[in-house]
């Protein structure tokens, strides 16, 4: 047999600088009618049902600001006893309280938000370490079992990263920076507090608010765990000749507030904003970490000995942006982290992170490909998401509060998904291989709500970071031949018939539809496998894919590589 012989060149260059932090500069004024909708399905030989809500106050800080009206929190039917109390964070808590109900328990909650943030160069002097804190913010560097800021492992971190800051917003910067590149997001993870973030770099949005403050609280800034609402409604950041468009899922969301002695107490999601908040974002309950912060959504029951059931809790939201006034303009630095971070300017001394861009693939000759046999099985993607799960109605597990008393608290289990079949707008996402690969398919987590219309995909080569030539179309997938499912499953598509040989390199897949399909794409907060221009968009209008998205579609790809 005839050996085969690729010869590499090596070029050795200086290592170009990168980052993906964008300075933002603008505004936000929203005026949202919001109603949450909890329903309780009693379960056989229920005796007694509890269920807690925290009343959202106003709140103002130098980015974000929130000013509540006209709150109302209707119970039906009427409880047996209404109590409303503080708690020491100062989070005003309402209880109610059924014995026996026989029916469904609803709880309506109806509130007008004046949400905004503004985004402007902001300045402190804030020196680190810190020294002289006031009393009542002392209390926020505690450690706790999810916030173990006093653990070895912690602390080595938290000094390895702020051992030479020169003021506050220098150490937060860096922390900043190392954990958005550190952790990968996932809905369900094994367990929620920061040690456990530290060591597999896997968590939802309670694991990037613990890691955050234990690490900074290791140090001596004081941070405050924030839960509250996001909403889904998307804004867009013009960012040079593109448009990045950012969007959350609508439902259950932790972030931090750090306190700066010059400012106050600012917020950040550490998912990838600091300094800010987007004004899609609903304040409700404050603590030292998720434990504390769990009155909101709370439900406690006690049931009878002989039954094993329990009862069924559902929780919707709608909000109605009745006014939504957005201009907001970013800048790429040439510094910070792989992921996604935006800030408004700042005037203050720091270290200015840099990182290496992730490796090209080494393309390999189209005559080399012909020669390659594709033996082994491969699959690769954007992998993790919650199949098949019920997002109306999925709580957490039920837990023993004293005695009899069993509790279930509200979880962060969002759906996290875009309506990919309106009319219009075409969805692409990219993929990058490091291997030669016979595709086979490429699949997509995709939840249909009709039976109408037919899906495609249209693979095509890169073109400068969007989608360039079309490669191959995918078989036609008749919506009526899928089943209905509860939840979110993979779609395959099938290649075969194309015969489609890749070699190494960035490609791109976009959803083609006809016929009136209605269907969501699931995706994952931040960018776990692809690169950050890697999810795009474009309407009717565009010429060009000019607009991408701060996610990532979870997407695989199948075939075969060579041995």
């Amino acid at each position: 047999m005839k050996r085969l012989s690729i010869v590499i060149l090596i070029v050795f260059a200086a290592v170009p600088v990168f980052g993906e932090n964008y300075l933002l500069n603008g505004s936000q004024e929203s005026r949202i009618k919001y109603k949450m909708v909890q329903r309780v399905r009693p379960s056989a030989g229920l005796k007694k049902l509890m269920l807690s809500s925290v009343v959202p106050e106003s709140f103002s800080s130098p980015t974000y600001n929130q000013r509540i009206e006209d709150f109302e929190l209707n119970f039906f039917p009427p409880p047996l006893r209404r109590e409303e109390r503080t708690d020491k964070r100062g989070n005003k808590v309402v209880e109610a309280t059924w014995k026996a109900p026989l029916g469904t328990v609803t709880t309506t909650i109806r509130f007008t938000a004046i949400n905004s943030t503004r985004l402007q160069t902001l300045k402190t002097g804030a020196p680190f370490p810190l020294s002289r804190l006031p009393q009542q913010v002392k209390v926020y560097l505690k450690a706790t079992d999810q916030v173990p800021a006093d653990d070895s492992q912690i602390r080595s971190k938290a000094r390895e990263l702020t051992s030479t800051a020169k003021n506050e917003f220098d150490a937060v910067q860096r922390i900043l920076t190392w954990v958005v590149d550190h952790m990968h997001y996932v809905l369900i993870p094994q367990s929620y507090d920061a040690l456990y973030s530290l060591q597999s770099g896997k968590g939802n949005c309670q694991n990037y608010s613990h890691l955050s403050a234990a690490i900074m609280r290791a140090v001596g800034i004081p941070v405050r765990i924030v839960n509250g609402i996001t909403l889904k409604q998307p804004y867009d950041i013009n960012i040079g000749n593109s448009i990045l468009t950012m969007k959350m899922a609508q439902g259950r969301h932790s972030w931090i507030e750090v306190y700066f002695p010059d400012l106050g107490w600012v917020p950040f999601d550490p998912q990838g904003t600091e300094l800010f908040v987007s004004n899609r974002f609903i304040r409700v309950e404050t603590g030292l970490d998720n434990n504390e912060t769990r009155q909101d959504g709370l439900m406690r029951w006690v049931q009878a000995s002989s039954s094993s059931g329990r009862p069924v809790f559902e929780e919707s939201i709608q909000a109605e942006f009745v006014n939504d006034h957005i201009k907001l303009s970013g800048r790429k630095t040439n510094y910070g982290p792989r992921g996604l971070l935006l800030s408004p300017q700042v005037e203050a001394a720091f270290l200015k992170v840099t990182v290496a861009p992730p490796p090209t693939p080494l393309r390999v000759p189209e005559e080399v490909l012909k020669r390659l046999r594709f033996k082994k099985a491969y699959v690769f993607g954007n992998l993790d998401f919650p199949e098949n799960v019920d997002f109306l109605s999925a709580r957490g597990p039920a837990e023993r509060h004293s005695g009899n008393i069993m509790e279930m608290r509200k979880n962060f289990l969002v759906e996290t998904a875009e309506y990919v079949t309106t009319r219009g707008n075409q969805y692409a996402q990219t993929f990058i291989l490091t291997k030669p690969m016979q595709l086979q398919h490429t699949g997509l987590a995709l939840h249909k709500f009709n039976s109408e219309g037919q899906l495609w995909l249209e693979l095509s080569k890169d073109n400068g970071g969007t989608p360039g030539d079309l490669i191959a179309t995918s078989d036609i997938i008749e919506l009526n031949q899928l089943k209905f499912t509860p939840g979110y499953t993979w779609v395959d598509f099938d290649f075969t018939a194309t015969s489609v040989i890749l070699s190494p390199g960035r490609y791109w897949v976009a959803l083609g539809f006809t016929g009136g399909p209605i269907v969501n794409w699931f995706f994952t907060y931040g960018k776990p496998v692809g690169p950050q221009d890697g999810t795009r968009y474009k309407t009717m209008f565009d010429e060009t894919w000019s607009r991408s998205l701060a996610y990532e579609f979870n997407y695989r790809v199948i075939g075969l590589t060579a041995k």
